[in-house]
């Protein structure tokens, strides 16, 4: 599994033009889902995204958690980061779960952070959607972890 998460001072997702996720201060949370990933994964990747320190305390340090912060979490689906560029032109995308697969995990991504006491927005599983952020620094980090990781 990947998340790229983004801190955030607000951010939203479109579909087809209408709105249908947004949140001020938080993480956008770009959702790939690989061919090893597990119900274990996805828990650890919640806990992570919860408790990550990125978030400035009162003397300008990153020393607090978008829980701390009474932050939220827009969560996106993003197959494109298995993408392999690594040769000819074009990505390969083999390592990307199935759409079957990629939906539960992400979906239970959403419900683990939702468990956490995070106000959880999304985007459109598997849809053609329009993202929108303002890039709170910037800070950007990228997790990573699949099933055999240990």
């Amino acid at each position: 599994m990947k998340v790229v998460l983004q801190r955030v001072s607000q951010a939203s997702v479109s579909v087809h033009g209408e709105r249908v996720g947004e949140i001020a201060v938080g993480f956008l949370a770009l959702v790939g889902i690989g061919h090893g990933d597990n119900a274990d994964v996805v828990q650890w990747m919640a806990e992570k995204t919860a408790v990550l320190r990125v978030f400035e305390d009162d003397a300008g340090k990153m020393n607090r958690s978008v829980t701390d912060i009474g932050g939220s979490v827009l969560a996106v689906s993003q197959f494109t980061l298995y993408g392999d560029c690594r040769k000819g032109r074009r990505p390969a995308f083999t390592d990307a779960a199935s759409p079957s697969l990629a939906r539960e995990l992400y979906e239970l991504y959403v419900a683990k952070l939702k468990g956490l006491g995070i106000d959880v927005q999304t985007g459109v599983f598997a849809a053609d959607m329009k993202v929108s952020l303002i890039n709170d620094g910037p800070v950007t980090m990228l997790l990573e972890r699949t099933g055999i990781d240990r």
